[in-house]
């Protein structure tokens, strides 16, 4: 404590202020999820369509199936990541992140709705030309094939049999379709799987529910640096031996000050109670009642400061905390700092976040201007927010989904699943990161955010087929349902999650917590598309009732229409 050398707290280099850049990493993982979503509907939607029909109808077909979802879900992306780039938005890490996010799914859109599908017309009309879809070449035919090698007709074929029609549903055929189809929609629909999945609901929500309580500030600023840094093996050693005490403070009192006076020297002291003090003026005021020396007015004061005081050796450290100016022939003190450590108990964070909070009002209420500061209070300010912050924007963004989805989407009780799904994604993940240690820093702020645009991208398309169908039961329904959209969902969220690995090699905590979190999200969200939602959707509401009577109003209908009476006439014949 004798030495105030400024501390390595205080220094450019200091290795608090290493933390590890990965907000480019950050933006392409979310950016990815939404933009192969699209990609993977609009795919999807052209496999449904009839090979026999014109490449336009078909390019229309797919539009028309898949273009009103993606806007709709685009449309809440732009409206949740805009209102993170609003000026609302007090971390201008979040809203610089946002503004970048906007663009991307701007760009993702237009990529979707322009060149994208300008690439399925090219396609469409080489496949309607038999022209091969790889070397724009044509397609020879099946006697000429024949006649030549296997990895030829493999390389050279394209893809159906040779016959004299293509088969009008081709998509019928694909792998997961079929797997869906045929093994997992009768699998999942069966009556002695519902119990397991409903107490798999349970478990979710019970460790769900067991992590949104142990929600804490509890964050460490060693999560915020590289894994490969120096200032990780310093942080935990200072926090394992000295974590009673807390960072060194700088003081720094900006303006000029009459230190000669009595009454500014009680508030010194004042302020500067309760903290361990490396004070220069401490040690001068000693220094003047051991020497019996008298400095009462400002040109005794500066006089003995410079002359004597600062030339011993014992004081010479203290000549970079008082900065001079001289006007003619007289000094005066401008600027000077000194350094406070306060005593702490083990829960150091919360407390150096109280002495903040006294501390700053009275640099304004007081006669002294004075700063506090030290580089972790970037941090300790940011987690004084680190609870109520992803709780607030994950509550506003929920209250926000569903008030849009009432004007936007066209079924009241798709609106009420849409948001129970996106609800119970949300808690999961946010009880799940806490239960997997993982901080409440602006990574995982950014990711509770981008989860809850997740769960409406792959949840909507389900949910709206479900709720519109009109099959005879709902296990039809949910069966359509997965058939229509359980591919693209799929082949999206496997991306997603393969996209992912590389961030497990990135030397850095951070991208290790957005490895987490999103890793949740992607779990999550296929646990509710696949298990939970095709389980729950066959015995609770909507009802499929009137659908049924529908059906058979316009079949008696028809029947009525179909019973046609001939009167037979010399002149006309009268058709009822």
């Amino acid at each position: 404590m004798g030495s105030t050398t400024p501390p390595c707290w205080e220094s450019p280099s200091s290795p608090w202020v290493t933390i590890h850049p990965c907000g480019n990493r950050i933006l392409t993982c979310l950016g990815q999820g939404h933009g192969t979503k699209g990609v993977f509907e609009l795919l999807s939607g052209w496999r449904r369509t009839r090979e026999n029909l014109p490449f336009k109808d078909r390019v229309a077909d797919a539009y028309s199936d898949v273009m009103v979802t993606y806007t709709m879900t685009s449309s809440l992306y732009l409206i949740t990541f805009g209102m993170g780039a609003s000026p609302f938005t007090n971390i201008e890490a979040v809203k610089v992140f946002c503004q970048n996010m906007c663009v991307s799914i701007l760009l993702n859109y237009f990529y979707i709705f322009s060149f994208f599908g300008s690439c399925l017309v090219f396609a469409g009309q080489l496949e309607q030309n038999r022209y091969h879809s790889i070397f724009c070449c044509k397609i020879p035919s099946a006697e000429y094939l024949d006649r030549k090698p296997v990895w030829f007709q493999t390389m050279m074929s394209d893809g159906h049999q040779q016959t004299s029609h293509h088969e009008t549903n081709p998509y019928q055929h694909h792998f997961i379709q079929h797997f869906l189809r045929e093994h997992y929609n009768e699998w999942i629909t069966n009556i002695y799987v519902k119990p397991f999945v409903v107490i798999l609901y349970l478990i979710y929500s019970s460790f769900s529910f067991m992590g949104c309580l142990q929600i804490s500030d509890r964050a460490n600023i060693i999560n915020l640096l590289a894994s490969d840094s120096p200032s990780v093996s310093y942080a935990t050693v200072q926090q394992k031996y000295f974590s009673n005490y807390s960072p060194v403070i700088g003081f720094y009192v900006y303006e000029p000050l009459q230190y000669w006076n009595s009454t500014v020297q009680e508030d010194l002291r004042r302020l500067c109670s309760g903290f361990t003090a490396m004070s220069w003026v401490e040690q001068y005021y000693q220094f003047l009642k051991v020497s019996n020396i008298s400095a009462n007015n400002k040109s005794d004061f500066i006089s003995v400061l410079q002359s004597s005081f600062l030339k011993k050796p014992e004081f010479q450290h203290f000549r970079n905390d008082i900065i001079f100016s001289k006007a003619g022939d007289e000094s005066n003190i401008i600027a000077s700092r000194l350094y406070l450590v306060a005593r702490t108990s083990r829960d150091k964070q919360k407390e150096v976040i109280e002495v903040l909070e006294k501390l700053r009002p009275l640099s304004l209420s007081k006669s002294i201007r004075f700063i506090v500061f030290n580089p972790s209070f970037v941090f300790m300010d940011h987690y004084g927010l680190s609870v109520t912050v992803p709780v607030l924007i994950a509550g506003f963004g929920v209250l926000l989904v569903l008030i849009l989805t009432f004007f936007l989407v066209i079924h009241p009780l798709g609106n009420f699943w849409l948001i129970l799904s996106v609800t119970s994604i949300e808690l999961g993940v946010l009880g799940l990161m806490t239960l997997w240690n993982v901080d409440m820093d602006c990574i995982s702020i950014l990711c509770l955010i981008y989860t809850l645009n997740f769960a409406i991208d792959h949840c909507a398309p389900l949910l709206y087929t479900f709720v519109l169908a009109t099959e005879h039961t709902r296990t039809q329904c949910i069966k359509i349902s997965l058939q229509e959209h359980g591919t693209a969902i799929l082949q999206n969220i496997t991306s997603f999650l393969i996209g992912l690995v590389p961030l497990l090699f990135v030397p850095s905590n951070l991208t290790f917590t957005l490895f987490k979190c999103l890793l949740l999200t992607g779990g999550c969200t296929l646990l509710h598309c696949f298990v939970i939602l095709p389980v729950f959707l066959t015995f609770f509401p909507p009802s499929k009732k009137h659908h049924k009577k529908k059906k058979r109003a316009k079949r008696k209908e028809r029947e009525e229409i179909e019973c046609i009476e001939i009167q037979e006439n010399p002149d006309h014949v009268t058709t009822v």
